[in-house]
């Protein structure tokens, strides 16, 4: 159908249904005499007369009456599923895929959510646990979760979290046979719980920075994980030292439970940030997810 074929059908059912060009034009918000052209103009190329129209009224011919019956419940369907459509683009709904890290998703996602989500159910969020550098746009996600130094130049990035450190922290009884490690290099002869990195399967290296100065440190040890909660048990356990987020390991260190070591190696780093492209075409379901996850200072 050539384009203003579908407003002209529109404007014949209008009018077949009013019985009136007077109401139709004011239903359909133009003129008379625009309508009545459009009404000639539709009669003309189809060949036949559709309505029959009298000083006092207006009714469709057989065949304005079978063109009636037949467009008529079609037209509504149409205009119905618009309608849908255009209520999903206001209304918070769909599903938001989302990458992070273990403790982003614990420590971030989950109290946010938790707020965020009972007042919309129909927003569903899905979150991947991945420690790797994950191409957002080529996996399918709608957005990531990573430190600020980590999101790439061409994201947009929305701080989502203040400011984190990492702690490294061992049991009293691990350190009772072990010396206390007072530098990064220290910890060569130490058993740390290392965590394998699926992007290229390497193993993570320990960062660390004091006055300026920079470390990254190939620990060893005899377990590794691929999942930092994992690290966290095995070293509550007094496997060996474990690398892990500040807020993960300081409810343990308060009771006793694990002690901290190399804390002036460990200063503040950016926090975590959501970002997704900047081309991004935003619904409404993830423009309030984004304003629900942003940290407010």
């Amino acid at each position: 159908m050539q384009s203003g074929r579908l407003d002209d059908l529109l404007a014949f059912v209008a009018i077949a249904r009013e019985r009136s060009f007077t109401k139709a034009a004011a239903t359909l918000g133009v003129s008379q005499s625009a309508l009545s052209y459009t009404i000639r103009e539709l009669e003309a190329r189809l060949g036949v007369r559709l309505l029959t129209r009298t000083t006092r009224s207006v009714a469709p011919t057989a065949a304005g009456l079978r063109l009636l019956t037949v467009a008529g419940p079609r037209l509504e369907e149409i205009e119905g599923e618009l309608a849908a459509i255009r209520e999903l683009r206001e209304k918070p709904a769909g599903t938001i895929r989302i990458t992070a890290t273990e403790y982003a998703a614990e420590a971030v996602l989950l109290p946010k959510l938790a707020k965020l989500l009972p007042a919309y159910p129909d927003i569903k969020v899905e979150i991947v646990i991945d420690y790797g550098l994950t191409d957002i746009v080529a996996k399918g996600f709608d957005a990531g979760v990573r430190s600020g130094e980590q999101v790439e130049k061409d994201m947009v990035a929305v701080r989502i979290a203040p400011d984190m450190r990492i702690a490294v922290v061992g049991t009293p009884a691990y350190f009772k046979t072990r010396p206390v490690p007072k530098r990064p290099q220290e910890l060569i002869g130490h058993n740390c719980l290392t965590l394998r990195l699926p992007t290229h399967g390497g193993l993570h290296a320990w960062e660390f920075e004091k006055t300026g100065r920079d470390l990254r440190v190939r620990v060893e040890g005899q377990v590794t994980y691929n999942a930092t909660s994992q690290i966290m048990k095995a070293a509550l356990a007094g496997l060996g030292l474990a690398y892990v987020p500040e807020g993960w390991a300081e409810p343990y260190v308060k009771k006793g439970r694990l002690k901290r070591v190399l804390e002036d190696w460990c200063p503040p780093y950016s926090g975590y940030h959501l970002y997704f492209p900047s081309r991004r075409q935003q619904s409404a379901a993830f423009a309030l997810l984004v304003e629900a996850l942003r940290h407010r200072a």
